[in-house]
């Protein structure tokens, strides 16, 4: 049964990829809106972009999300310049919402999408108050079939760690050249959340074997990649899909040419966006 599985999910995940330069065309046309609120989780007003696609004012439909979060470390406005990955989720075929949420600020550049105590809790800002705020302001498909989350280097990491901790919420999940376990912004030295508890909670590593049963059983859509000229997270990437495999875990992975460069993002941004949302239900009335 598993194995049937996994050959379904590669044989739909590999047309899909094949068929990414053959809806190339100009941006569709859509509408870009800044938000904010207050956290609670971090004790600061804090902001996304949202961009919304085309026809999104002329209908009653509701639509799915695609949260995409940036890298680290990063500033209070990384996230605004995330507007190629919005071009390019126009461009996959399938109207969606786009949420950039902000990742960082000032006093803290990088905390690694974590919670890590009063003021400084990340993943419950991004998996909870964010999504709340969103579905309550925009025509969402406001349950896990209509959430993906995903993200490219700390995001990447950000992304895999939330969307893992959270089955219930997201359908989709990817991972573009991110690593799995929290580092210090070098990418090369992994952080001491100060218990074995915690850095297993935090470890990708850990989570797919200690709750492997669970991930089969919500079956979510997992996929990543990672240039074969990275450096600091090829060996991590490919370590992690022998532990899925090791599991019986569905996944996809994938090595490209190229090293950790936006280039290498915004070749395969498109294929990959239309993946995600190849996973989640399609705008509805």
């Amino acid at each position: 049964m598993h194995a049937s599985r996994v050959a379904s999910f590669a044989v739909v995940s590999t047309v899909i990829l094949t068929a990414a330069g053959a809806f190339a065309s100009a941006p569709a046309a859509k509408t870009t809106r800044e938000f904010s609120f207050h956290s609670r989780a971090l004790r600061a007003t804090m902001h996304a972009q949202v961009v919304l696609p085309e026809g999104y004012a002329d209908s009653t439909k509701r639509y799915p999300v695609i949260y995409f979060l940036h890298g680290l470390p990063a500033n209070s406005f990384s996230y605004a310049g995330l507007t190629w990955v919005a071009d390019a989720l126009a461009d996959a075929g399938t109207p969606a919402i786009f949420v950039a949420p902000q990742g960082a600020r000032g006093s803290d550049t990088d905390p690694e999408y974590l919670d890590w105590g009063a003021g400084r809790n990340w993943e419950t800002y991004v998996s909870g108050e964010l999504v709340r705020q969103v579905d309550s302001r925009f025509r969402t498909i406001a349950n896990r079939n209509g959430r993906a989350i995903v993200g490219l280097s700390a995001g990447g990491y950000g992304a895999a760690a939330i969307g893992f901790h959270h089955l219930d919420r997201y359908a989709a999940i990817e991972s573009w050249s991110g690593y799995f376990e929290p580092t210090d912004p070098s990418g090369l030295v992994k952080l001491d959340r100060g218990s074995k508890a915690a850095n297993n909670h935090a470890s990708l590593h850990v989570l797919v074997g200690a709750d492997a049963a669970a991930i089969r059983t919500r079956d979510p859509f997992f996929a990543f990649y990672v240039g074969r000229g990275d450096s600091r997270f090829r060996a991590e990437n490919v370590e992690l899909n022998q532990e899925l495999d090791a599991a019986h875990i569905a996944h996809l992975f994938e090595l490209y040419a190229g090293g950790h460069t936006t280039t290498l993002w915004e070749r395969h941004a498109v294929a990959w966006l239309r993946l995600a949302l190849h996973h989640l239900r399609p705008p509805a009335a």
